[in-house]
């Protein structure tokens, strides 16, 4: 098959692209690892949803090598179908934007100069973008339009410069919860504002509105009113009859002439039968791992070490999200019958959100801090019920089972905080291909180092401070928290880090190779910082602005 454009994932970094080429009229082939699920699939099933390979691969198949460090110093390599860690999100149509839970809150402009404005830390390797955030500006914009981004813009200490007055559709419905946490911020003198969310609050096109049934992280959208990439702009795309989805295609090489151009892309089927699709472009974005893993196994004789790796930076300052998280109780018995039926309304989100301390002085230097979310405990019933079948070591079943449930499901509400920090890059935070351990295809698996950077608790523990305060003054119990060493890998990026310099970045500042002249990678993968935001938001943005750039490329074959 031959196409103007091939595209290899269909995630948050894939669907921009996608959906401006074929507006623009040009042949996208997408070539897309995992099955291809539609709006009528996703269900609230807790067994398909968080226990089962439903969306993700099976360990049996596919699976990754993970790296931690021991308390000794020592680093032990072990296999995710030994430890059943899962390292996965979405592998579908759509990527895990399917699975998100939406919270979209841009950058600042500081975010893109972190080396200039805060300066290095000592063991990391912190780079400011090539990039600032007036040329992204406009590009948040599209995605709150585009994309459909629902709240209210509600000004406060670290509010971002912005072209529009407010985000195209009206906040969603909240609980009264929320209100207690606007409260608690005035009290304490902290400015708690509502949360964007890229969920639409009205109908857009095809798409309905969310029905607030909070079942958003890990769960597809019933409704399409989540705006994952297969909802908001796959489906679009499609009806120009310019886009060709090979869904269970998964990539293992790419093909380059002797001018270092790819001329194919090689993947297997569903079957495992060996195919290959021609263009003229080629867009990378599998999410960071797999996108460094591809590069790497597509060795030639002008990139030995990998495609586009003579820098040997393929791979290397990979990015997760620094988190502290916590979470306290409601306690029934201590309002009132009406106050506790405003409390258990089915209008689920919270969506509150405090970035007063984005920023904060520490020993007399300026220091990045980040965001807090406040939210409710997520609506699927199984984790509740696991949390509970345990007291301390000891396995509670029958009668007693029965009655902590009970009690749970019925006599409180359990809020929670997530604080989003800057994960530092650093040189033990990569990934490279196992030499021993291979796929189902045969091909080698990702061997991923998740070093992480003792700096990145400082921010934490200040964040989870002040979420503990808010979380006393709204009268929440049991309240407790900490932060987080482990990444969480459903928030990844870097690994092909973009800038000037061919010697330090993979990518020129339009996200294109240096090294490939028709390569262009639009995941995660370009960022050098990560902001102390979920990723996703950005990722749509900034793939949207290099969509532009490839069809000014694009004219040049016409």
């Amino acid at each position: 098959m031959k196409a103007d454009v091939c595209v290899i994932g269909s995630g948050a970094g894939a669907g921009p692209v996608i959906y401006e080429l074929a507006k623009a009229g040009y042949h996208v082939i997408v070539l897309e690892k995992g099955p291809w699920f539609k709006t009528e699939h996703f269900t609230k099933d807790d067994m398909v949803a968080t226990r089962r390979a439903i969306y993700t691969p099976a360990f049996k198949d596919e699976y990754h090598v993970l790296e931690t460090e021991s308390s000794d110093g020592t680093w032990t390599a072990v296999p995710t179908h030994e430890s059943r860690k899962e390292f996965w999100n979405g592998n579908v149509v759509g990527g895990s934007s399917n699975f998100m839970s939406a919270y979209f809150h841009r950058m600042k402009p500081n975010d893109f100069k972190s080396l200039s404005v805060f300066g290095n830390i000592e063991n990391a390797n912190i780079a400011d973008w090539p990039i600032d955030y007036s040329e992204l500006e406009p590009y948040y914009t599209k995605v709150e339009e585009t994309v459909g981004v629902s709240g209210i813009v509600t000004p406060h200490k670290f509010l971002e410069p912005r072209s529009t007055e407010n985000y195209p559709f009206p906040p969603l419905v909240t609980n009264k919860i929320s209100d207690w946490f606007s409260e608690a911020g005035k009290n304490l003198g902290f400015g708690i504002v509502p949360a964007a969310r890229g969920i639409i609050s009205v109908p857009k096109g095809d798409r309905k509105a969310c029905y607030l049934s909070n079942y958003c992280g890990s769960f597809g959208c019933s409704s399409d009113g989540k705006g994952s990439s297969r909802a908001a702009l796959i489906n679009e795309a499609l009806k120009t009859n310019h886009v060709t989805i090979l869904p269970d295609s998964k990539v293992y090489h790419l093909e380059t002439n002797d001018q270092n151009k790819i001329i194919k892309a090689h993947y297997y089927d569903l079957e495992g039968n060996k195919k290959s699709v021609e263009a003229n472009l080629f867009v990378v974005a599998a999410q960071a791992v797999e996108t460094a893993r591809l590069l790497l196994m597509s060795k030639n004789p002008s990139c030995p070490q990998g495609l586009s790796n003579n820098s040997g930076n393929v791979g290397k300052n990979l990015l997760f999200s620094a988190i502290a998280t916590g979470s306290g109780y409601i306690e029934f018995a201590d309002f009132d019958k009406d106050k506790v039926a405003e409390i258990n309304n089915p209008m689920t989100f919270v969506n509150r959100t405090l970035q007063d301390f984005y920023e904060f002085e520490k020993d007399g230097k300026k220091i990045k801090g980040g965001t807090i979310d406040f939210l409710l405990e997520h609506s699927n019933p199984m984790p509740k019920a696991s949390r509970n079948k345990f007291d301390g070591e000891r396995l509670v079943y029958g009668s007693e089972l029965k009655t902590r449930l009970l009690n749970y499901f019925t006599t409180k509400k359990k809020i929670r905080f997530e604080c989003f920090t800057d994960w530092i890059p650093n040189d033990n935070c990569y990934v490279t291909l196992d030499a021993d351990h291979k796929d189902k295809w045969g091909d080698p698996v990702a061997k991923i180092r998740l070093g992480y950077h003792t700096a990145n608790k400082i921010p934490g523990e200040k964040l989870a401070e002040i979420s503990k305060q808010v979380f006393e003054e709204v009268g929440a119990k049991e309240i407790s928290g900490a932060v987080s060493t482990s990444p969480a890998q459903n928030l990844q990026a870097g690994g092909c880090r973009f800038g000037n310099d061919p010697k330090t970045s993979v990518l020129d500042r339009n996200c294109k190779s240096h090294e490939v002249p028709n390569l262009y990678i639009t995941d995660g993968s370009f960022m050098p910082t990560g902001g102390s935001v979920p990723y996703t938001f950005t990722i749509y943005a900034n793939s949207f602005r290099v969509a532009e750039k490839i069809i000014d490329h694009l004219k040049q074959f016409s």
